[in-house]
């Protein structure tokens, strides 16, 4: 096949950045720090603003840690910012996309970093909350949420705590290693799957019902693209978070 999860992700991640926009990631964000990567070495023309405070910095380095506040993603940039900034920019609606990611998540798009188990004072786990996914995810244009692992944990019927909710008339999406959700009329709905999964295993790991009976297989990675990816990310980065 020629590529894996991390790849179909970082291509899939990377092809939801359209030309003109204005893209951000936050912290611990190596997938879509190398989307963004491989999506400028596509020759897309954006502004890419990240969690370091730098404005689009030099891509064409390559990371050499999956911190997303290393120098990598300072070093060259146009101008520099304070992270008020980012969230100005996306309640003044001029953030286009932002990337985030989450522990829970229902078919309304809720998501939740806030705990699990036991209740919010006394948590069986505390997770590390908001941050700017509270903010960012009601109020950017369009929002792509990744992860990793799919599962019936991940994917939930409900979620414990609802840290952050979209609004359902901007565009949000879920991007996880086996499949693409869209919300549509308020409910998250299987748009595609990847090219190496079924839709049984999509339904055996999530944790609402899927009806569907057939869906649109994802177009797989270029040669193109896998071999730019494999320029921007030659010490695999992009692996890290699988």
């Amino acid at each position: 096949m020629g590529y894996g999860p991390a790849e179909m992700m970082c291509v899939a991640l990377s092809r939801e950045i359209k030309d003109g926009d204005m893209v951000f990631h936050g912290l611990a964000s190596p997938v879509p720090m190398t989307a963004v990567k491989l999506a400028k070495s596509m020759g897309r023309n954006f502004t890419y603003v990240n969690i370091a405070g730098g404005v689009d910095p030099k891509w064409e380095s390559p990371a050499v840690t999956g911190s997303t506040l290393s120098s990598n993603l300072y070093h060259g940039s146009a101008a520099t910012y304070g992270l008020d900034e980012i969230m100005d920019l996306a309640c003044s609606g001029k953030l286009d996309i932002s990337f985030l990611s989450f522990v829970q998540m229902n078919q309304k798009g809720e998501i939740n970093m806030s705990y699990i188990g036991g209740d919010y004072d006394k948590p069986k786990l505390r997770l590390p909350g908001g941050a700017g996914s509270a903010t960012l995810a009601p109020v950017t244009r369009r929002t792509t949420v990744w992860k990793t692992k799919q599962d019936k944990n991940s994917l939930v019927e409900k979620v414990q705590f609802v840290t952050a909710a979209p609004d359902p008339a901007k565009e949000f999406s879920v991007i996880t290693n086996l499949c693409i959700f869209r919300l549509k009329n308020g409910l998250l709905e299987l748009e595609s799957i990847f090219p190496y999964t079924t839709l049984q295993e999509v339904k055996e790991n999530t944790g609402w019902p899927i009806n569907q009976t057939d869906v649109q297989v994802y177009p797989a990675p270029t040669a193109e693209e896998l071999s730019a990816l494999a320029e921007v990310d030659p010490n695999g980065i992009r692996n890290i978070e699988f």
